[in-house]
């Protein structure tokens, strides 16, 4: 089976849309500030998503961050 999006890492799955929160929740996710979050989207530990007036993280990418800092 090829790309039918159901996780198999076919084509669908590669260009799915990351599924993203807003600052604030980005932060509580963390347990951190929003300005952690912004400073960690400013040194590129994370990618920032969102317009000009509205940043998002992407959940996986925060999960995975966390997963790192719990190894160090």
């Amino acid at each position: 089976m090829t790309g039918t999006g159901d996780g198999d890492g076919g084509p669908a799955s590669a260009a799915a849309k990351p599924r993203t929160v807003p600052t604030e929740l980005a932060a509580l996710a963390m347990g951190v500030t929003q300005a952690t979050i912004r400073k960690w989207a400013s040194r590129g530990k994370l990618t920032r998503h969102g317009g000009p007036r509205r940043a998002e993280y992407d959940l996986d990418e925060l999960f995975a961050l966390a997963r790192r800092s719990e190894t160090e």
